[in-house]
């Protein structure tokens, strides 16, 4: 089983290295596989590069995509991560 989140990044810088960066390393915590899709393209979220490859502004809708047996904490912990990052 699987779970899927939608989110949108209303930090004014998007996405950017410095978030990406937190964002990845909480992920990392996880054993669960997840996934970044913005615009159609699916990264491994584990990866800063695929996450920053995908160049996700301002306003941009992401989803996070789990599977696993964390996948609950997981997606708990990304959610209050991305919420923290678009209100600073």
């Amino acid at each position: 089983m699987s779970i899927e989140q939608q989110f949108v990044i209303t930090n004014e810088f998007g996405l950017h290295a410095r978030p990406a960066t937190q964002i990845v390393n909480l992920v990392n915590q996880y054993k669960s596989d997840i996934l970044l899709t913005f615009r159609g393209i699916s990264v491994d979220m584990k990866s800063i590069m695929g996450v920053l490859s995908l160049g996700i502004a301002k306003g941009s809708t992401i989803v996070v995509s789990i599977g696993g047996f964390d996948e609950k904490e997981a997606m708990s912990a990304i959610s209050k991560k991305i919420i923290d990052l678009n209100i600073k």
